[in-house]
């Protein structure tokens, strides 16, 4: 009688999308390319925020040539919605030791950091992100107003609400282990509320506040490959990720006076 070798840990993409059928064809080729080489089970789940550009059928059209599950919604929801509905479809038939990695599909995150970032799972991380403070990291066409609004975010975050071992606390390029996603999302099931570019940092914290283990790999940000306008919204943004900030922070208290810990 022979046995069962161990399960190969597999992997979901989630891909939030909104109007990215430009930027499309270009990621998916490429993520096409890197998951063949994984060696291990894998899948695409892009989820269409509503997008009038065709998005969902050029992300079909992909359908023979990798694993692709397409959601869609039919009006736009938001990012963190968008981002909190693939990771709850990906979370619903994967083992607590399975990848999930999340990304922006306008193009920017490189896939070929993927390995990377699993590598850094293997290695006993809960989570790895794809950081651009880091040595080796590299950015390439990135606007000032992003680079500065990034960085004053990392800055508050290290003041108000410092995550050991991380620095870059808003890029959208992450691996997670399942079991550490499940932990945060706790009984409600819920893993993100706040919306817009501040679900980054809500997702980030709300597995902060669980132990879970973080580390960082470098990554080469490509927004010189960007097609299309930007979505962030620098006002709204600022006015959630402070409203993240408080909210983390006053759970933080409620927890370290049930049990005598000092919180965030």
């Amino acid at each position: 009688m022979t046995t069962a070798g161990p399960r190969a840990v597999s992997v979901s993409i989630v891909l939030p999308a909104f109007d990215e059928a430009e930027n499309l064809p270009t990621l998916l080729t490429a993520l096409a390319e890197t998951l063949a080489r994984l060696g291990r089970p894998a899948r695409v789940v892009l989820v269409d925020d509503g997008s009038r550009d065709g998005t969902a059928d050029v992300a079909r059209g992909f359908a023979t040539r990798l694993p692709l599950v397409v959601l869609r919604h039919d009006h736009n929801l938001g990012l963190g919605r968008t981002l909190a509905d693939g990771l709850a479809y990906a979370l619903r038939d994967a083992d607590d030791g399975d990848a999930i990695i999340a990304m922006d599909a306008d193009d920017t995150h490189p896939p070929a950091v993927i390995p990377a970032l699993l590598a850094a799972l293997d290695a006993g991380a809960d989570v790895a992100i794809a950081s651009r403070y880091v040595a080796g990291a590299r950015l390439q066409g990135v606007p000032l107003r992003r680079r500065l609004l990034s960085r004053a975010a990392a800055r508050l975050v290290r003041l108000a609400a410092p995550v050991a071992g991380v620095r870059d606390v808003t890029c959208g390029f992450r691996a997670y282990r399942a079991g550490a996603l499940r932990r945060a999302a706790g009984p409600s099931g819920r893993l993100v509320e706040a919306n817009g570019f501040a679900c980054m940092l809500d997702l980030l914290l709300a597995l902060h506040g669980i132990g879970a283990a973080m580390t960082e790999v470098p990554i080469d940000l490509r927004y010189d490959r960007k097609r299309g306008a930007s979505k962030l919204r620098v006002a709204h943004t600022v006015v959630e990720t402070l409203r993240v900030l408080m909210k983390h922070r006053r759970g933080s208290r409620v927890r370290s006076a049930g049990d005598g810990r000092p919180g965030i």
